[in-house]
């Protein structure tokens, strides 16, 4: 048994609430690197993690909308999610402020239930460059102004975007995030990071070796 994975699905209370995490305006990172849980334990909890994320999110809807407050989930490697609750997600939640940002590599990917839900459902679309399949389906999206050959030579930290403004489709316009890049490195303070990261286990970590005599002490009743 992977003792990580143990450690984390054997406890008997969950250290956060997703619900309590949306209403006040908390952020909350989970990290699900392959190549720390493995392929298989990253999907699994992936999995697990969207439904509760989703109900957290439905279980708003005793809040008057204009008070419902927004929270954004970011999902990178979506793909290894993209299940049907993916689309749940993208036709359903906007209504109880889930706002939705996912990146992925390639359109083929996901399956078709999950990519005409984000197709027909997102309010952005934001494309780096692009392989020639995606490049024929997504040129659909940012006509007339880009065409095929615009997103598959796109300069590197580059993009198109597509959006709406006060409710209205504006036409697709190019980005450049370089500016933006060098912002955010000169910005970045690794000690403040890692005291951020140490208050978070101090208040909602526990020590692994009470977990794991926890755990084991249930092993045994």
């Amino acid at each position: 048994t992977n003792k990580t994975m143990r450690n984390i699905i054997g406890q008997s209370d969950s250290a956060f609430d997703f619900r309590k995490v949306m209403d006040e305006g908390k952020i909350l990172l989970i990290n699900l690197s392959k190549g720390k849980l493995g392929e298989e334990n990253s999907s699994f909890l992936g999995l697990v993690l969207i439904p509760k994320i989703l109900i957290a999110a439905m279980s708003r809807q005793e809040i008057p909308e204009d008070k419902r407050r927004d929270f954004f989930l970011y999902v990178d490697e979506f793909q290894n999610f993209a299940t049907p609750d993916f689309a749940t997600i993208l036709s359903e939640a906007r209504k109880y402020h889930l706002n939705l940002t996912v990146a992925n590599q390639f359109i083929g990917q996901m399956d078709d239930e999950v990519k005409n839900a984000i197709f027909g459902n997102v309010g952005t679309l934001i494309s780096f460059r692009v392989g020639v399949t995606d490049a024929s389906y997504m040129q659909r999206e940012y006509q007339p102004v880009f065409g095929e050959t615009d997103l598959i030579n796109i300069e590197r930290f580059h993009a198109y975007m597509k959006t709406i403004v006060d409710n209205e489709p504006v036409p697709p316009f190019s980005v450049d995030m370089t500016k933006d890049i060098k912002i955010f490195k000169a910005g970045a303070n690794e000690k403040i990071a890692q005291a951020i990261i140490q208050l978070s286990r101090l208040k909602y970590g526990r020590p692994r070796e009470l977990v794991e005599a926890e755990i084991n002490q249930r092993a045994r009743l």
